[in-house]
C-alpha cells in the first residue's frame, strides 16, 4: 500500500462527475504488480488482490463487486478510507509490530542474541526486562499492564518462551519475538498459506464461527509453533453436535489465528427448498419480515454457518449457542452485518466480517412468513 502511494498508484480519481479520494485501477494494480515481480503474471495478480479482498484488506470504492475484476475498475485500501476493521487480535498484532520496531531501532537494545540449552535464539529479552523497559518507554502504567500486554503478545503468537513451556511472566524467563517483522515479505507468499479452516472446519458445522481466541479473563493458552499440537485448557461448551463427533481429544493441529473445535458434519446439502434471489427478497409484498438480531459472542464465539450467496443464509445453528439464545433460525436471509448492506456478498465475505468484527454482532435477517 504504501509503495503503491509513493508510486502515485493510488490518488484521487475522479469517475461520473464524482471524486473518490486514494483509490487505484485495478487493471494498472495487475501491470504493476506484474512490472515489478510481485506475480508472474496477470493470473496470479489477479488471484493475489482477490485474497486482500477476501480478507477485508482492499475493497471496491461502492462495493458494489465483492471480487476483484482485471479491468478499470476503482479499489481502494480500507486502511484508505477507515474501514479497515479494527478487530481485537489485528490490535494486538500491530502493537507487536510498533513494540518490535521500537525495540531493534534503538541502541543497547534488550534484544540479544542468546543461548539456553545450548541453543542460540534470536531477538530473545527476559520478561522482567521487557516490563522494565515497557514502563520506562511510557508503553504501559505498571507492572501488571505490562505482564497482561506481554501475555497478550504470547498468545497471539508474537512472542513466546524460547523451549515453549512458559506463558509470560514478570521474571527471567528468557523470551523471543516469534515474528521478525523486518523480514521482506512478497505478495505471493499469501498464495501457499494454509487456512486454519481447511485444516479444522466442517464447512456445515455451526462452530465454523466460533473462535478460541483468549479473551480478557481466560486462562487459554495457545502454543504458537504450527507444526506442534496445540493444547487448549481453557473449557469449552460441548453442544448436542460436538458430541456426534465421539472426539472428545482436545489437541489438533492448526494454525494460532483463529482455531476451531473438531466437529461432526452435518447439513452437507443447502437447507434451502428451494434457491431465492435478492430481487424476490425485496420485491414489494414479498412474503419475508425482517428481523434484527443482537447476538453476544461467548469465549467460544456465535454458534452459526452462513452459506450460499447472493443473498446468503443461515445453514445450521447450535442449539445451545448465544445465536440461538439471541432467536436465530436456519433457512434465514442476512440482510446486514454490524449495518453494512450484504444481500450482494458471499459466504466467505460475510464470514471474514463476522471474524474480524466486534464479539457483539448485530444483524439483520429476513425471514419467511409462515
Amino acid at each position: 500500500r504504501l509503495r503503491l502511494h509513493d508510486g502515485k498508484l493510488i490518488k484521487d480519481r475522479r469517475y461520473h462527475l464524482r471524486t473518490y479520494p486514494n483509490c487505484f485501477v485495478a487493471k494498472e494494480l495487475t501491470d504493476w504488480l506484474v512490472d515489478h515481480k510481485e506475480a508472474p503474471d496477470r493470473e496470479t495478480g489477479i488471484r493475489l488482490m482477490q485474497k486482500l479482498m477476501d480478507h477485508y484488506i482492499i475493497h471496491h470504492v461502492c462495493d458494489e463487486h465483492s471480487d476483484y475484476k482485471d479491468a478499470k475498475l476503482l479499489y481502494r485500501f480500507r486502511k484508505d478510507d477507515g474501514t479497515f476493521p479494527l478487530s481485537k487480535d489485528v490490535k494486538v498484532f500491530m502493537r507487536g509490530q510498533s513494540l518490535y520496531e521500537k525495540l531493534v531501532s534503538v541502541e543497547e537494545s534488550i534484544l540479544k542474541v542468546r543461548e539456553e540449552n545450548s541453543v542460540k535464539y534470536q531477538r530473545t529479552f527476559l520478561g522482567c526486562e521487557m516490563i522494565d523497559w515497557l514502563i520506562q518507554e511510557g508503553e504501559v502504567e505498571n507492572r501488571k499492564e505490562a505482564v497482561e500486554l506481554g501475555r497478550a503478545l504470547l498468545e497471539h503468537g508474537i512472542i513466546q518462551h524460547v523451549s515453549n513451556r512458559h506463558h509470560f511472566f514478570d521474571s527471567d524467563v528468557l523470551y523471543h519475538f516469534w515474528i521478525n517483522f523486518r523480514r521482506r515479505r512478497r505478495l505471493t507468499e499469501l498464495l501457499n498459506e494454509n487456512s486454519s479452516r481447511a485444516l479444522s472446519e466442517s464447512p456445515d458445522s455451526p462452530f465454523c464461527l466460533r473462535k478460541l481466541n483468549p479473551d480478557p479473563g481466560n486462562t487459554s493458552f495457545l502454543s504458537v509453533q504450527t507444526n506442534k499440537e496445540i493444547k487448549i485448557v481453557s473449557a469449552v461448551r460441548r453442544s448436542s453436535i460436538t458430541s456426534l463427533a465421539g472426539n472428545s481429544n482436545p489437541y489438533f493441529s492448526t494454525t494460532p489465528t483463529l482455531v476451531f473445535p473438531p466437529v461432526a458434519e452435518c447439513n452437507p446439502k443447502s437447507v434451502l427448498k428451494r434457491p431465492v434471489t435478492t430481487e424476490e427478497l425485496l420485491s414489494p409484498g414479498a412474503p419475508y419480515i425482517k428481523k434484527t438480531l443482537t447476538i453476544v459472542g461467548d469465549a467460544v464465539g456465535w454458534g452459526f454457518v452462513v452459506r450460499g450467496g447472493r443473498p446468503c443464509h443461515i445453514q445450521a445453528v447450535d442449539p445451545g449457542g448465544p445465536a440461538a439464545a439471541a432467536g436465530m433460525k436456519v433457512c434465514q436471509f442476512v440482510f446486514s452485518v454490524n449495518g453494512m448492506y450484504v444481500l450482494h456478498l458471499d459466504y466467505q465475505t460475510i464470514s471474514s466480517l463476522i471474524m474480524t468484527g466486534p464479539r457483539t454482532l448485530v444483524m439483520e435477517v429476513m425471514e419467511a412468513i409462515e
